[in-house]
């Protein structure tokens, strides 16, 4: 599509002929509301995710008439509505779009919102204002939204007149998608219901109401042939080579390995980015950081060369330090170029017309062993992370769990995470294969977009396999969101590592040396299951390792939305892939001050490194 226009839907016809049966909406007089619904439709919007209240009452009738085109998802809570577009943005690349009433519903929305905002995605968020007439007389539920919104989106306005649409709506899109952002609309109420043809006043100024239409341009941007002869350059020279990719290298797999494959360069994935290389590839040595691999973290210490590929990995403690490697670096955005490390190479170009180009520039033959002695510690690490999924563990291991999961789903199949030490289990025992897919929120981490993603998702892939796995704290949160894919007949499968605490931040207290506290609900563990029951899906609650693997394909297999609930050992820490002296010490120094269930955690730990030797 480089260098071409794109129309969503446009070229639609405004009425229909003559001769064609006519609604009985026909004669209605369009409103702003309309309007906007419409101008979606034009932009190739499929579907709208929210949540209606008295503040967009107006939207709401534009979103009616409209509702042969344009698919409204009620949802339960608005914040969920913003975490469904994002997910949707997410899966699909195209835009996503939520919608709130005023005052609560879109301070509810701001959460997922940032969630798009930190991750780079479009979203448009559609919002409601007290009417014009009543703004500024501390009216009831008189939030202004601008104002609250000026750090999440980037295009943000409320419209005031007929006259602004459907202009501003274009700009708005046009906002969100070239920047990869957040966009904003805010309608007052009587705006909302306003013919769209009215014209309120007069016309003082040499301007004129904006006009524009649903088309915006998607071109590739190719590297300048001076900056990739520059990285080709600094690539060639290097000995010990590595690659860091990141979501941004999504859709260029093919040329990624390439170029490694060039370079006898390991290849090191960020957690957004897993989906970008096969798990399975010998060239990859999975992830790096916290929820990484042993294998990533000690390349990086030890490479001299760094080509990064779509990322601006935050971590920088994960990073060659100063002057210890030289650094090329490919993004889309210049802005993000040169943010954690000094950049020797800057390159700004998508990643695949960049890699596709760089190729033939690098030649064949160079010294691999570096690359083979990290598929030697690489293969040592899949063993290890194997015999943590064990069947005879009691509680069950969660690593058990994923691995379940892992075996019995479709080679296609999308699998959302939350925040916590799921992602932990996730990154290490979710296998990319195949089609697989694999997103939770990365740079805001929050918890509770499992569940809403996998909606989304599954509304836009609904012939695919989508998968949320969550924790029960982030369940918890907006498990009402379970009973949206049942009335909205969603065969969504979710799986619940059930340890009635909040798993990560418990070890995080422990790693900074402190015993936890206020980390663990009460006993007994939630029965989940019950609620699956009671909105009418399937619903299984398994405590025994043994009944696991059934209870995953059983839901897997259900025609309908489905959940596992799987009580887990509560005291299994999500360990770093190379466990530092400073860390070790503050483990330590938590159980000599008292951290309750010492005992037990020991003896998880104690297992766990007995079956890493074993394998």
């Amino acid at each position: 599509m480089s260098g071409t226009a794109v129309h969503g839907a446009a070229g639609r016809r405004e009425r229909e002929r003559p001769d064609e049966p006519r609604n009985e909406e026909d004669d209605v007089q369009e409103i702003v509301g309309e309007s906007l619904a419409r101008r979606l439709v034009e932009w190739g919007v499929d579907t709208v995710f929210g949540l209606p209240g008295d503040g967009i009452n107006g939207l709401m009738e534009g979103f009616r008439r409209q509702r042969e085109k344009l698919r409204f998802v009620l949802v339960h809570h608005e914040e969920a509505a913003a975490f469904m577009a994002t997910g949707y943005a997410k899966a699909t690349g195209r835009l996503g779009v939520c919608c709130a009433t005023s005052g609560p519903g879109a301070i509810h929305l701001l959460n997922g919102l940032y969630d798009a905002k930190l991750d780079h995605v479009p979203v448009l968020a559609i919002t409601g204002m007290q009417e014009t007439s009543v703004l500024g007389s501390h009216y009831q539920q008189e939030v202004h939204t601008t104002q609250l919104y000026q750090d999440v989106a980037a295009y943000n306005l409320m419209v005031t007149n007929p006259q602004q649409m459907p202009a501003v709506v274009d700009l708005a899109i046009r906002d969100a998608l070239s920047k990869r952002t957040v966009s904003h609309l805010t309608f007052p109420n009587d705006v909302q219901v306003a013919p769209a043809s009215e014209d309120p006043y007069r016309h003082v100024s040499p301007g004129k109401p904006p006009m524009s239409a649903a088309v915006m341009s998607y071109p590739q941007l190719p590297p300048d042939p001076r900056e990739l002869a520059r990285a080709a350059e600094v690539l060639k020279a290097g000995r010990k080579v590595a690659m860091l990719v990141g979501v941004g290298a999504r859709g260029a797999r093919t040329e990624v390995l390439a170029v490694a494959e060039a370079l006898a360069s390991p290849i090191v994935k960020t957690l957004p980015g897993k989906l970008v290389v096969p798990d399975d590839h010998p060239l990859t040595t999975g992830g790096l950081g916290l929820l990484g691999t042993a294998p990533s973290e000690e390349l990086m210490e030890e490479c001299d060369t760094l080509l990064m590929v779509g990322t601006s990995f935050p971590y920088g403690k994960y990073l060659p330090g100063p002057g210890r490697a030289r650094v090329v670096q490919i993004d889309v955005d210049p802005s993000l170029i040169g943010m954690r490390l000094p950049v020797e190479a800057p390159v700004c170009a998508d990643a695949r017309l960049a890699l596709r180009d760089l190729l033939p520039m690098l030649g064949h033959g160079p010294d691999r062993s570096f690359l083979e002695k990290y598929q030697r510690k690489m293969s040592d690490w899949r063993a290890e992370m194997t015999s943590l999924v064990d069947p005879e563990r009691s509680p069950i291991a969660p690593q058990y769990l994923m691995g379940c999961i892992d075996e019995a789903a479709a080679d296609d199949a999308i699998l959302t995470c939350d925040s916590g030490t799921i992602a932990t289990w996730s990154a290490r025992h979710w296998t990319i294969r195949g089609d697989r897919e694999f997103y939770l929120s990365g740079n805001l981490a929050t918890m509770a977009p499992g569940l809403p993603y996998a909606i989304a998702m599954q509304h836009a892939y609904p012939g695919r396999q989508v998968i949320a796995f969550v924790g029960d704290g982030g369940f918890a949160m907006l498990m009402a969101e379970f009973l949206t894919a049942v009335r909205h007949e969603l065969p969504i499968k979710v799986v619940i590592n059930n340890n009635n605490s909040y798993g990560q931040i418990l070890w995080e207290q422990i790693m900074l040396g402190y015993p936890e506290y206020a980390v663990r609900h009460r006993q007994p563990e939630a029965d989940f299951s019950a609620w699956a029951r009671g909105c009418g899906a399937f619903g299984a609650k398994v405590t025994d390792a043994k009944a696991l693997p059934g209870a995953i394909r059983e839901a897997l297999a259900h025609p309908g939305p489905a959940l596992v609930d799987c009580d887990v050992n509560p005291n299994e820490p999500p360990m770093p892939g190379k466990v530092k002296y400073d860390q070790a010490k503050h483990f330590t120094e938590a159980f000599l001050r008292g951290q309750p269930h010492k005992v037990a955690t020991l003896a998880t730990v104690a297992r766990d490194k007995i079956n890493e030797l074993r394998s």
